[in-house]
């Protein structure tokens, strides 16, 4: 695929933007001439945001739809296509969720959560705009996954699977929308400095800020790249683990400090 297309890209799609990754790409892509779509559920935040965007020259669309609503996003994202169909579309919206301690599972619904919103919703995303993207014969999907998606981890089994699911999906459908013009870039952060990263239970090696991964995943996608993963040591490291033999790997987890979970008290 021509990476030009990709470079002089104006309309992007950004869910997720109220959150610290999503924020920082709307910011890293806000500039005169661009024309950005950023979805959040907070919506105060998400205002704030569009309007540093539009100081930097950018039309900006809000919207707070539920994403998790089959009907409300098909209604979305058919105004989207009609009006300004994508030419790059990142599904970054997404939560986290850990056990309380060592032995218990995730909550039911909480994992159902996790499943709806990193899996269920970027699949679906996907249904609904690629079949406007092949008629114009070019655009670019960019899946959020994350490191933890080559070898799950015991502090978060549902995001792990959620994450390594999205990971192969994305992968899958590089190769399959390739020929029609379509370009797919699976993006595995390490540890991103925010909120969510706080709360997650275990070691947090290599943290980087939100604006940093930003750089990083705005490079990828304008080059089209397959796999956009960092930073370095930690890729390096976690692919290890999926590469291992998984008893190795597992005992590896447990003695960076992954293994064990303190109970929350109540």
């Amino acid at each position: 695929m021509d990476n030009a297309v990709h470079s002089q890209a104006r309309t992007v799609l950004i869910t997720g933007a109220t959150g610290a990754i999503g924020s920082a790409l709307a910011m890293a892509y806000a500039q005169p001439g661009a024309r950005l779509i950023l979805h959040g559920r907070r919506h105060g935040v998400l205002a704030n945001l569009a309007e540093r965007c539009r100081d930097k020259g950018a039309h900006v669309e809000t919207s707070g739809v539920d994403l998790t609503d089959d009907m409300a996003l098909a209604e979305w994202l058919a105004q989207v296509s009609t009006a300004s169909l994508p030419d790059i579309a990142i599904f970054n919206a997404g939560q986290n969720a850990h056990p309380i301690s060592t032995g218990y599972l995730e909550a039911q619904e909480s994992a159902q959560a996790l499943i709806d919103i990193n899996l269920s919703v970027p699949m679906a995303m996907a249904q609904h705009l690629v079949p406007a993207m092949r008629t114009r014969g070019s655009g670019q999907l960019a899946f959020i996954s994350s490191l933890a998606g080559w070898h799950g981890l015991p502090s978060t089994p549902t995001y792990s699977a959620t994450k390594a699911g999205i990971k192969a999906y994305g992968e899958a459908l590089r190769g399959l929308l390739a020929p029609v013009g379509i370009g797919v870039s699976v993006v595995m952060p390490g540890y991103v400095t925010s909120p969510m990263c706080d709360a997650m239970p275990g070691p947090k090696p290599f943290e980087m800020p939100a604006h940093k991964a930003a750089i990083l995943i705005q490079r990828g996608i304008a080059a089209n790249k397959a796999r956009i993963s960092f930073p370095f040591p930690l890729n390096f490291g976690t692919w290890w683990l999926a590469v291992l033999p998984a008893a190795i790997s597992q005992r590896i987890i447990r003695l960076l400090g992954f293994g064990r979970i303190k109970r929350e008290a109540k």
